[in-house]
């Protein structure tokens, strides 16, 4: 009987322990079958975020207020200042059909970017709506150049499963509709920049911001913004994620500072990849107007078109004189057609940013205006441009260390004479550096590294919580330069001094005797 009783209760014990085992594993799934699947993102900065997890861009979460200082400039303040608003970080909601956006892709693999597609734009700004039907957009960008939707097997969109990939567009409100309703704060033309081999997101607007802040006026405005593009079809629109917004240089660009340029009626030059400004070779350059035919001439006319004979005997004989003058008659002419003082502060810009893709470097990433279609009596003005390959970036196909390059030697001296020459002379050197040390004092705000990382943080603040978006590009703040970096070693949020570009751009200046 006793043996019986003591199965009896290690039974009844079996029982209950299975009994439990069951009723917490129903539990369990239970549990896990009601939670919702949440899971922290890069809105909530509590929680920190993951880059591939799900998040709604179009919340309006708190962004960190950012108020910038800038020089007066009131020929600018009712427009430029407000659409290029540090601080405002404006949504920009474009709105395309599927036959148009077949129309842009096909343009991308034909290569004929200048080919502008049908769409509709919303743009909010500072608490405001505005709307735009029938603006258009195209693809720019050289070696940023990309598809915005990676090819598939078919060249046939597909909805709700593309494959999207950060590209860079011009939005020209005005291209369809010639009214100014089509414009905003008398802008048309708008370039939307994606961060190109920049994962800190922010160094072309930082070069900009401190053109600003030096009082540079022949440089573009810019800001952050945020990117949206609809294909009609699709169940929503894709979110292309943080972007900068920088102001188109342009006939429009001109008339903005038409007080500035002294007119704005004649010859803007764009000058890419091999625009010397040298007599000696200019016989094998491509000279030409904008003719919407996608070639890279070196010399673009991108104004005044119907007198480009006399625009191009203008810029050649300019050529000549800069190329064939020496001393005091060198002195003579070129401070009598150029503000020499406004060029070479904004050349200090250019090298202390460390602007390799340049014109003393590369022949490269500039504009000339000459403000009147005279051969001989005009003032021409350099405008600055393209500024993702600095701070660290790039360099490495011409192997120069954009930090510590000495700079009165930033580049090709003998095939690109314009500031070199300028330099020969005592007073304008002595300009050039005292910029290039305006720049870098603890006493500015403009790029000594304690003043400098604070800036870029605050933009960071900003913009980190909308940094993921859906091609899964420049989803996260990183501090180093591209791959194709001379120094990869260069850091810019990064304090120690054997790394950081401020610093060691800085100690190259205070080298200069």
């Amino acid at each position: 009987m006793l043996v019986v009783g003591r199965k009896k209760t290690y039974l009844c014990n079996m029982r209950k322990v299975i009994y439990i085992f069951y009723t917490l594993l129903l539990s369990a799934l239970f549990v896990w079958a009601c939670t919702p699947d949440v899971e922290p993102t890069p809105n909530d900065p509590e929680e920190g975020g993951n880059a591939k997890e799900e998040f709604d861009p179009n919340l309006d979460l708190p962004i960190e207020p950012y108020d910038p200082y800038y020089p007066s400039s009131e020929w600018s303040e009712e427009e430029l200042a407000k659409l290029f608003n540090m601080g405002a970080f404006p949504k920009i909601h474009i709105e395309v059909s599927l036959n148009e956006w077949k129309r842009l892709l096909e343009a991308y693999d034909y290569m004929k970017d200048y080919t502008y597609i049908h769409c509709d734009v919303d743009i909010e700004l500072s608490g405001e709506e505005y709307s735009f039907n029938d603006a258009g957009l195209r693809i720019r960008g050289y070696s940023s150049r990309r598809r915005p939707e990676v090819r598939q097997y078919s060249d046939t969109h597909n909805a709700d499963k593309t494959d999207w990939q950060q590209s860079s567009f011009m939005l020209n409100l005005r291209k369809f509709q010639k009214d100014d309703a089509h414009e905003l704060y008398n802008v048309r033309k708008i370039n939307l920049r994606h961060f190109f081999r920049d994962a800190t997101c922010c160094r072309e607007l930082f070069c900009y911001d401190l053109f600003r802040r030096f009082g540079i006026w022949t440089a573009p405005y810019s800001s952050y913004c945020r990117l949206w593009i609809h294909v009609k079809g699709d169940s929503k629109p894709a979110y292309f994620g943080v972007y900068g917004m920088v102001e188109s240089i342009d006939d429009k660009f001109i008339k903005r500072r038409k007080e500035l340029f002294g007119d704005h009626k004649h010859n803007l030059w764009k000058c890419n990849c091999g625009a010397h400004l040298n007599y000696d070779t200019y016989d094998r350059s491509l000279i030409y107007f904008d003719d919407n035919l996608g070639i890279n001439y070196h010399y673009e006319l991108k104004s005044n078109i119907e007198n480009f004979e006399v625009a191009k005997a203008q810029l050649i004989e300019f050529m000549r004189k800069l190329s064939e003058y020496e001393g005091e008659e060198l002195y003579n002419w070129i401070t009598s057609v150029c503000d020499v003082e406004l060029l070479l502060r904004t050349y200090a810009v250019n090298v202390a940013v460390g602007n390799w893709d340049d014109y003393w470097v590369n022949s490269n990433n500039y504009y000339l205006y000459f403000n009147t279609s005279d051969i001989d009596q005009y003032e021409v003005f350099f405008i600055p441009c393209d500024f993702d390959q600095t701070l660290g970036n790039g360099g490495g196909s011409y192997h120069i260390d954009v930090a510590r390059q000495n700079p009165l030697m930033w580049g090709d001296s003998e095939a690109n004479p314009l500031v070199a020459k300028l330099l020969e002379f005592e007073d304008l050197r002595a300009i050039y550096v005292e910029a290039l040390k305006e720049l870098c004092s603890e006493q500015n705000d403009l790029m000594h590294y304690t003043r400098a990382i604070p800036r870029i943080r605050q933009w960071h603040r900003m913009v980190e919580k909308y940094l993921y978006n859906d091609t899964e590009e420049n989803c996260e703040i990183v501090d180093a330069p591209g791959k194709d970096s001379s120094n990869p070693e260069y850091r810019i949020l990064d304090e120690s001094p054997d790394v950081n570009f401020f610093r060691l751009k800085a100690q190259a200046i205070e080298a200069i005797e």
